[in-house]
C-alpha cells in the first residue's frame, strides 16, 4: 500500500533519471497524457530500459488501441504494474489482463461510465487498485474545482473496492504546484472517506502526501488504547476515561489502524533528501 504514486513523462531523460531519487513510495511513469503522439514510440523504448533495474508501474494509452497494445508488448514482465486509463468496464481489464497476464493492475475511473461500471471493475481478476481521474471526471461532468464536487465519485469508489475486498483506492493528482494548503485540504477530505494514497505530480507535494496518510501518533496512541481497554475487558464494551464508548466496530477500526501502520513501515522506501 502506497501513500504516493509520483507520475514521470516516459519521454523525459531527465526526469526519468531523477524521479526514483526523491523519495515517492511508487513511481508511475506515463506512456499515455503526458507524452505527445511524436514521442509515444521513443517513451515506450525509454520506459523498457529504465525497467530492467528500475521498479515502477507505467500508465498505458488507452485500451483497445495499437499503442496500448505495443505498451503492453514492450512492458510486460518488467513493470512493477500497470495503470489503465479511462476504464469503463470489466472487458477493458481483460483487454490488458490478456496482454499482460500476472501483472497488478490499477484501474483509473475518469469518466460517468466508469463510476456507473466501477462495481464490476473493481470485481474484475488482476484488478489490485481503484484510481479517481480527478480532472478527467470534472471535465466528463461539467463540474468545477473543489472536493465536494466529486464526493459521490469517491465515495462510491471506497465502497466498491471494500466490497470487492480491494485495498482502499488511490486519489487524483492535485495539479496546483504553488497550492500547499489545497493539497492538503484534498488529500485530508480524501483520506476521511477511506482513501489511503494519492497521486502526485511533482516531488514537492509527495512530504504533505505522506504526512497525511500516515497514521499520526496520536491515532496509533489512540488506537493501543482501544484495544487494550477492549482486550481487558474480555470483549466486552467499555468505557474509556475520557468518555468514549468502544464495542467491538470501534475495536475493528483500531485494530485496522494498527495493522495499516505495520503494513506502512514493512513498505517504506529510504528516506530521501528533495532537491
Amino acid at each position: 500500500m502506497h501513500r504516493s504514486y509520483l507520475f514521470a513523462p516516459g519521454h523525459n531523460e531527465k526526469l526519468l533519471g531523477r524521479v526514483f531519487k526523491v523519495g515517492a513510495d511508487a513511481v508511475m511513469l506515463d506512456l499515455e497524457d503526458a507524452v505527445p503522439p511524436h514521442a509515444k514510440a521513443l517513451a515506450r523504448s525509454m520506459v523498457a530500459d529504465v525497467l530492467t533495474d528500475r521498479s515502477a508501474w507505467v500508465r498505458i494509452n488507452a485500451v483497445g488501441t495499437d499503442l496500448a497494445a505495443a505498451d503492453l508488448e514492450a512492458v510486460t514482465g518488467l513493470a512493477a504494474g500497470i495503470r489503465i486509463p479511462k476504464v469503463e468496464s470489466a472487458q477493458d481489464v481483460e483487454w490488458v489482463r490478456d496482454r499482460a497476464p500476472d501483472t497488478p493492475l490499477i484501474c483509473a475511473i475518469e469518466s460517468a461510465r466508469g463510476i456507473l461500471a466501477a462495481q464490476e471493475i473493481a470485481s474484475a481478476p488482476g484488478v489490485r487498485h481503484l484510481s479517481l481521474g480527478g480532472i478527467d471526471l470534472r471535465r466528463d461532468l461539467g463540474a468545477t474545482d473543489g472536493n465536494l464536487q466529486t464526493l459521490y465519485a469517491r465515495s462510491h469508489l471506497v465502497v466498491v473496492s471494500r466490497a470487492a475486498g480491494l485495498d482502499p483506492p488511490i486519489d487524483s493528482v492535485y495539479p496546483h504546484l504553488d497550492d500547499e494548503a489545497g493539497l492538503r485540504a484534498q488529500a485530508e477530505f480524501a483520506r476521511s472517506l477511506g482513501f489511503l494514497g494519492k497521486s502526485a505530480i511533482h516531488p514537492r507535494q509527495l512530504p504533505v502526501l505522506h504526512d497525511v496518510f500516515t497514521p499520526s501518533a496520536g491515532e496509533l496512541a489512540w488506537a493501543q488504547t482501544v484495544l487494550d481497554a477492549f482486550d481487558a475487558a474480555a470483549g466486552d464494551a467499555v468505557k474509556l476515561p475520557d468518555g468514549e464508548f468502544v464495542d467491538l466496530p470501534v475495536a475493528e477500526r483500531a485494530r485496522r489502524l494498527l495493522q495499516l501502520a505495520r503494513r506502512r513501515a514493512a513498505s517504506a522506501p529510504p528516506t530521501r533528501v528533495h532537491v
